[in-house]
């Protein structure tokens, strides 16, 4: 999953400190995505993603279709992930 996230060798024999924020955060989806669960909870997936990063997220989420309940303000996102979007500011 890392090495459709653009991880290649080379990243594996660096230590976590190492990686950049951005590289972090795609850690911390494909280890999510790669543990077992009903249903994911992400707080703003895309934060310290880059435009391409991002674009590999979306298809390994429309790839594997987890069930995920995610907060996140790209509208873009949003729009092409989510089956059902809550608006808490038109619930109050």
């Amino acid at each position: 999953m890392l090495r459709k996230l653009g991880f290649s060798r080379l990243h594996f024999e660096r230590r976590l400190e190492e990686l950049s924020e951005g590289q972090k955060k795609k850690m911390m989806i494909a280890i999510s995505l790669a543990t077992s669960a009903h249903l994911y909870i992400w707080d703003e997936p895309l934060n310290y993603i880059d435009i391409f990063s991002r674009i590999q997220i979306e298809k390994l989420i429309l790839e594997y279709q987890p069930t995920l309940l995610f907060v996140e303000h790209d509208t873009f996102f949003q729009e092409s992930i989510a089956t059902k979007i809550i608006d808490f500011d038109e619930l109050i």
